[in-house]
Formats: structure tokens, sequence, C-alpha cells
């Protein structure tokens, strides 16, 4: 608890990752592993134990391994692979340290290997690791925005990857994350009765993200703020949307007597101009 509470508060970011080896490597002090004297094909070995260890989930163990072949067999052809495999034994591991850990290694991947077949992999994994950082709506959205960025990197370079529909995934859940959090916001003030700040809030999330998921609560909030501000022309065409882009939503019914609240007192009103 310590350490995390040490990382989470360090201004410099390769500070944090610094602290967070320290921290991994006293836990964790064991002799780096060592294939059999007068094997040929020692980093072959390596890579096959460290594959071994990866699969049974043993990430310290992997590490070592493909660290060992890493830095004593430059040449190796596995060596990519093992690069890539010392940032999946962190993604593995799952804490806001071995989080940190993955991004550095695979972006140093990037930097090594940039035109590597493998650099949509490494892009992806530094896309999932800030999104398992993100925190609830309620809370600092900076992790969210990280993984926004990094997994709209990978759609710009990589359209045609095969992994693109996971990352498709995680995008959708962080931008909705994000959205959410503007729309908790946005309905706070309507609850307060401060429309006007409401309605700016979720006009703002349907321009940055007209796809949200819960836009349906988004058209209902603000046509409600609108009803309230005294604009039911206004109002109806939001109430009208969300009956027509939801076939399943909460506000379904009230929003089907909105419209014909608002109609009905158009329609009144006409007749009374048409009789004076």
């Amino acid at each position: 608890m310590l350490i995390r509470f040490v990382i989470t508060r360090l201004a410099s970011p390769g500070a944090a990752v610094l602290l967070a080896v320290a921290a991994l490597s006293a836990a964790c002090g064991a002799a780096r592993p060592l294939p059999p004297a007068g094997l040929m094909e020692a980093d072959q070995w390596l890579f096959d134990r460290a594959t071994e260890e990866l699969a049974d989930q043993k990430w310290f163990a992997a590490r070592e391994y493909f660290r060992r072949l890493i830095d004593g067999y430059p040449q190796s052809p596995h060596r990519e692979e093992a690069k890539l495999g010392v940032g999946d034994t962190y993604i593995g591991e799952n804490s806001i340290e071995s989080n940190i850990l993955a991004i550095n290694e695979f972006r140093e991947f990037l930097t090594i290997f940039p035109v590597s077949p493998r650099a949509d992999y490494a892009q992806y994994r530094i896309g999932l690791a800030y999104s398992r950082q993100m925190l609830s709506p309620q809370r600092d959205q900076t992790a969210t925005k990280d993984a926004i960025r990094e997994l709209e990197i990978f759609l710009q370079r990589y359209p045609n990857s095969t992994l693109r529909p996971e990352v498709e995934k995680l995008e959708r859940d962080a931008r909705d994350r994000l959205s959410q959090s503007e729309y908790e916001i946005g309905y706070f003030y309507a609850r307060f009765n401060v429309c006007a700040g409401a309605v700016d809030r979720f006009r703002g999330i349907l321009v940055s993200d007209p796809a949200f998921s819960n836009r349906d609560s988004v058209y209902f909030q603000m046509a409600e703020c609108l009803l309230k501000m005294g604009s039911p022309a206004e109002a109806l065409p939001w109430y009208e949307r969300l009956v027509a882009e939801f076939k399943e939503s909460e506000y379904l019914e009230r929003a089907q007597k909105r419209i014909s609240e608002i109609k009905a007192g158009t329609q009144d009103a006409d007749a009374g101009g048409k009789r004076r």
C-alpha cells in the first residue's frame, strides 16, 4: 500500500517506473536462470522456458527467462517476442505498478522495433494497460483520457490489424467512462435546477461522443432541462430522438408521455390562435 501511495504522488512518470522496478525486484530477488552449459541454441531454450512459464501465469519466472534472452543474445530471432513477453508478464500481474512497467516495456519495444510486424500488438497492450488504470466516473479521468489517446493511435496506425475489434471495444468502454463522468456532472446540475449549465454539459457530450452508449439519459435529461427553462419546442426533438433511437430505455415511457403533452399543448395554442 505504501508503494502505491508513493507512486501515485510522484511528479515524474519515469520516477514512478524506477520505484516500481525497485519494489518488484526487492520482492522477487532471485538469480537469473541459465541454460545448460554447452547448449548450442541457448536462446531457444530460454525462449521455450519463458513461454512455458508465461502460459502457467508464473510472471516473475517468465520475465527472468525473457530478460536473460534479451540481455545475453542480442542477435536472437526471438528477441522481439521476448521483449513483448516481458511486457506481457507485467500485464499479467495487473497491479498499478505492473501496468506502469508494462507501458514502459511496450513503448521501448516500439522505439527499438518501430517497423516490427508485432508493433500493433505493442500499441494495443499500451492501450490495455492504461484502460486497466481507469477510475470510476466519479473520480479523476486522466487514465481514461490516456487510454483513449493510445487506442486512437492504434486505430490510426494499424487500421487493418486483426486486433482492431478488441481495440474498438476498449476505446468504446473508455469513451463511455469519460462521457459518463461528464453526464454525472450535468445530472448534478440538473438536480439542483442549474439547467443552463446542465444543458451545456449534455450538448458537449453529444458533440464529443455521439455514440455514447448512455445517450438516452442525455437526451431525456437535456429535454427535461429545456422544458424547465420554458422551451418545449427545443425539448421536443430530444424526446423524439430518444424514442426513435432506443427501443428499450428506462426513459422511453416518460419520453412518449412528454411528447404527447407537448404536442397537445402546441395544438391547443394553435387552436386558440385560430379562434382569436
